[in-house]
């Protein structure tokens, strides 16, 4: 035991630190970006093959820490879901201090910080769900689907949720940087952009899209009332004050037809659906934590 314990911590220090994560933000955001070819392939998918090894240790450190717990997960459908909702009550960093305090306390200098870090480790839930649906059976293909054409704005430019959250960034004059974001900001980042391009972790994607829909709207709602209480506009705060509702939907939408079906054809898949929200509530506490440490220093 032992052992395992100094591994994991060992493993741990190399994940935890600022040099690692932006190198892996800054290959997530090139690799992602629509490109031409290279002149020298060689090269190329010699760093490739180099990150996406780091990126793969990174995923499997996660996945070790939850193991344990997502044991206990059932394998039949309905008990899985009710599993999978609770969750939300008793998952790693739900009812964390720091948003009731955004909403009631939070300065606008210390809301704009928070709202840099989570901007600049924005992994892009449109592109996460694009990526993670290909080749899943019928059912939760056309969940998914449904999912990111919301996201999407239902194809009016004005809907669209990427949009918002942009035009939020410029009434609040930030300007998020890789390189200005804490490490536990782009680990999530990294850990939920891995997951959906690594088809080894497809099943880990769906479940940890899932619990962003599960847990997302209290965070939300309490964001959209420290932005109203800072007065920033209805259209400023739509971004949060839409996901405040929207994501109730969206969450019993994905478990009724995304998760249920797929536990129902392969039971295995409970496994990693836990572990895929148990990774995504993990590294979310680890942000929480850290963002509290730095904007409680001074409460003045």
């Amino acid at each position: 035991m032992q052992t395992l314990n100094r591994h994991r911590a060992d493993h741990f220090a190399l994940f935890s630190n600022d040099r690692i994560q932006q190198s892996l933000a800054h290959w997530n955001r090139q690799r992602l970006a629509p490109a031409f070819p290279v002149d020298d392939w060689t090269s190329h998918f010699e760093e490739e093959a180099r990150m996406r090894l780091l990126e793969a240790t990174f995923l499997e450190d996660l996945r070790e820490e939850v193991q344990i717990a997502a044991r206990a997960a059932p394998t039949d459908a309905k008990s899985f879901i009710d599993w999978f909702e609770n969750l939300k009550h008793y998952g790693p960093g739900q009812g964390d201090p720091l948003f009731p305090w955004l909403a009631e306390e939070a300065s606008l200098d210390k809301l704009r910080w928070f709202f840099e870090q989570e901007a600049a480790g924005e992994a892009g839930f449109d592109d996460l769900v694009a990526l993670t649906q290909i080749k899943l059976p019928q059912t939760a293909k056309l969940e998914l689907a449904r999912n990111y054409w919301d996201e999407m704005g239902r194809g009016n430019p004005r809907g669209m949720h990427g949009p918002m959250l942009a035009k939020l960034a410029d009434a609040l004059r930030v300007k998020p940087a890789i390189e200005t974001t804490v490490w536990e900001s782009l680990a999530l980042a990294n850990a939920m952009t891995g997951m959906a391009t690594n088809r080894a972790f497809a099943w880990h994607s769906i479940g940890a899209l899932g619990v962003i829909e599960l847990t997302a709207p209290g965070r939300s709602a309490l964001v959209a009332k420290g932005l109203r209480r800072l007065g920033f506009s209805d259209s400023e705060r739509r971004y949060f004050d839409l996901h405040a509702v929207l994501d109730v939907k969206h969450s019993e939408d994905w478990n009724r037809e995304a998760l249920g079906p797929l536990v129902c054809e392969d039971p295995l898949r409970a496994r990693a659906f836990a572990e895929g929200a148990l990774m995504r509530l993990t590294c979310g506490k680890r942000c929480f934590e850290r963002y509290r440490h730095q904007l409680w220093q001074d409460k003045s």
